[in-house]
């Protein structure tokens, strides 16, 4: 069954509250183990997200070019890389393997500060799916509705570890569920917010789109270089967020090319 582009771009945050419900039914704590393979999980969605779902088809819209066919994706790849750094440098915020070092924020401030980096990081992902969505819309960008939706679920398959990582920690640190809950259920409000108005932008967007479907790649890779990475590393068993680095990368791979 076809679903509108509206409940398209609700996934994802769907994904992310459920995530966030987790604090609702469990213990306060996250073992660091589970972190650590929910992290893994999340990077290898990310990745293949990056390369199936918008790199490829930035691409394939690039055919005319010939052999420089190559260079919307590289140029936006590049660009949405550059964009994530300055906002790194530009927004406060706590890296996500720093949360646990010691300093002299305290450990909520220091939870406080990575609710801010991932909603930060989850406004790539929003552009990510509002650029497909409105490339599908336009009906003439060779997006298909189930390409879109599979971009969709496998962000919202990611955004459920985001989730959970945010608001048990929290909860963990005396913050009540129900509040925990809801900064966990929040920080995924900026992606259909941003997707929102990529779609609302179509007429600027379509014309765009190779360069913008890399651009959404290049800052969801330099989320996954920069902050999963070396989360799912840090520690004994940094085998286990490599195996589930590549679980999570096949699961969205099969789910682009199974819907796609």
């Amino acid at each position: 069954m076809q679903i509108s582009a509206f409940q398209g771009i609700l996934i994802p945050f769907f994904g992310t509250t459920l995530g966030s419900a987790c604090v609702l039914f469990m213990k306060n704590k996250l073992h660091p183990m589970l972190q650590r393979a929910l992290t893994g999980f999340a990077a290898g969605v990310m990745t293949a997200a990056s390369v199936w779902s918008l790199l490829i088809p930035a691409m394939e819209q690039s055919e005319s070019m010939g052999k420089l066919s190559f260079f919307p994706a590289a140029a936006g790849f590049w660009l949405g890389i550059l964009f994530l750094l300055l906002l790194d440098r530009a927004v406060p915020h706590l890296h996500m393997n720093s949360a646990r070092a010691e300093g002299p924020e305290s450990t909520l401030q220091k939870q406080v500060l990575l609710v801010l980096a991932v909603t930060l990081h989850n406004l790539p992902e929003g552009m990510a799916v509002g650029v497909v969505y409105a490339g599908w819309l336009s009906g003439d960008a060779g997006i298909t509705a189930m390409g879109a939706l599979a971009l969709s679920l496998g962000i919202a398959i990611q955004n459920f570890p985001e989730g959970a990582i945010i608001s048990m920690p929290l909860r963990a640190e005396g913050v009540s569920k129900g509040k925990a809950f809801l900064c966990g259920m929040l920080s995924g409000v900026v992606e259909p917010a941003g997707a929102a108005m990529t779609i609302l932008a179509a007429g600027f967007v379509v014309p765009l789109l190779p360069y913008l479907l890399s651009f959404a790649a290049g800052a969801m890779v330099y989320v996954v270089v920069e902050e999963l990475i070396p989360e799912m590393s840090a520690g004994k068993h940094s085998n286990v967020g490599a195996l589930l680095f590549a679980a999570g990368f096949t699961v969205m791979m099969a789910l682009d090319v199974a819907l796609g």
